[in-house]
């Protein structure tokens, strides 16, 4: 008996040190993080998540409604984690303002955000999507962030850090609450340039694949694939940088409520000088579109409007974009333009089939590509772009071939990006391997027990 009173001490102080070691937390809020024990279930999440939290990748989790991640508290995702959205409850997560996210997957273990139903029927707009809001300037006061239409966002710090998305596919989210309320596959509102977006795949959003309303967060190596209306939109005043973006739309979908274009841009829904104004600026981002009669309410690869004064470098633009290719439009948008405001330098337009409008609207080739920006209007067959460069049947073929232009042509990139000469967002390097899926509509997506 002795000897089993003995072993019960030490068991007790094994147990006390474990729950003493599980409840530090390195957090600068210091706070408890709730771990979930792995069980390998099913998780249904609902509400408000209030304390911070961590999902694991043992289990996998079902958003029902909205569920939000309260002020102060920060949601740890780990790496091969599954979450997915309950179509019925219209399930979505919303990041608050003063909230965190910090979703870092890894090329093997990426973190998914999709669809509940089986594999072969999943379709855009299974689920609502993932909604990052913080602190960072806005131009619109009160904002309150589109397709919830309840959580208010921006604020003036233009540093605000919501988090990190690292090595995320987010599949078959963009549903429609109402009418012209949808939400987007990843929406930003009002988010700071302290928050870290990397290696971000949206896949069948059945609206924008990615808008930005207002704030000043950065990101890196986006893909858009096959969503519904736009796939980078930008609002409100958004001043980030965006480099390496791949854009592949499928020419039989796009969005009947509207038009879809790769790029869409305003500064606010009606054009008016509201500081801060749109100025994000983009860098290697290729614009595409697969083989194929585009449907009819596909328009053009970037439309730039409302006052809005994006910048555009060392981008591609291909495929049979029915109304142009660089749309600029309105008098205000085109004055930004002529006078600066709006940059494109180093760009390359090789779009096949006849646009209505003309390859450049709103302003003229040779205010477009005059010799010192390097923009360049050219023939798809010139390019030496990979075979299947705009497949939707296979993983497209990403890299330039030896001896394309497209791997030394651009122009030096302003301050805030990575340097290079590329031209589009690929150059030796395919920085989709492993983590990008170009099939989730077959994807395994069963608990594995």
């Amino acid at each position: 008996m002795k000897n089993t009173g003995k072993l019960l001490s030490l068991l007790m102080l094994g147990l006390t040190m474990f729950g003493s070691i599980s409840c530090t937390n390195d957090d600068e809020d210091d706070d408890d993080d709730i771990i979930v024990t792995p069980v390998g279930e099913m998780k249904t999440v609902t509400g408000k998540i209030t304390a911070n939290t961590t999902w694991s990748a043992s289990n996998q989790y079902l958003l029902s409604g909205f569920v939000y991640v309260e002020s102060g508290v920060t949601l740890n995702i780990e790496p091969g984690t599954i979450i997915k959205g309950d179509g019925v409850q219209k399930g979505s997560l919303i990041i608050l303002p003063g909230a965190k996210i910090v979703a870092v997957g890894t090329p093997d273990k990426p973190i998914i955000f999709t669809s509940n139903k089986p594999a072969g029927q999943r379709k855009a707009g299974d689920w609502g999507g993932l909604i990052i809001l913080g602190k960072a300037p806005v131009n619109k006061p009160d904002a309150v962030i589109e397709g919830e239409n309840q959580s208010k966002f921006g604020g003036t710090d233009a540093a605000d850090n919501s988090g990190q998305l690292k090595y995320v596919r987010i599949e078959f989210a963009g549903i429609a609450y109402e009418t012209d309320k949808e939400i987007n596959g990843l929406t930003f509102g009002g988010v700071g340039s302290g928050t870290e977006v990397d290696y971000v795949q949206v896949s069948y959003s059945g609206d924008d694949s990615y808008e930005w309303f207002g704030g000043a967060v950065n990101a890196k190596h986006l893909i858009a694939y096959r969503g519904l209306d736009d796939d980078f939109d930008t609002d409100n005043g958004f001043s980030g940088n965006i480099q390496y973006g791949f854009i592949l739309r499928d020419p039989a979908v796009a969005d009947q409520a509207g038009d879809s274009n790769g790029f869409e841009s305003d500064n606010d829904g009606t054009g008016t000088g509201a500081m801060p104004q749109t100025s994000a600026k983009f860098a290697n981002v290729t614009i595409a579109m697969a083989d194929g009669t585009p449907n009819a309410k596909f328009a053009s690869a970037m439309r730039i409007r409302r006052n809005s004064a994006i910048s555009v470098y060392n981008t591609l633009v291909t495929g049979e974009w029915p109304r142009s290719a660089v749309r600029i439009q309105d008098e205000t948008t085109i004055a930004n333009f002529t006078t600066g405001k709006i940059k494109m330098d180093g760009n390359t337009v090789a779009i096949t089939g006849t646009p209505k409008e003309g390859v450049i609207e709103g302003t003229t080739l040779a205010l477009f590509a005059p010799a010192a920006s390097k923009n360049k209007v050219a023939a798809v067959a010139d390019l030496k772009l990979a075979t299947g460069y705009n497949s939707i049947t296979a993983k497209p073929g990403l890299l330039p071939t030896t001896g394309s232009a497209l791997l030394t042509g651009g122009a030096t990139l302003p301050a805030g990006f990575e340097a290079n000469t590329v031209v589009g967002a690929f150059g030796a390097t395919d920085w989709t391997d492993k983590w990008a899926n170009w099939d989730p509509q077959n994807a395994n997506y069963e608990i594995q027990k």
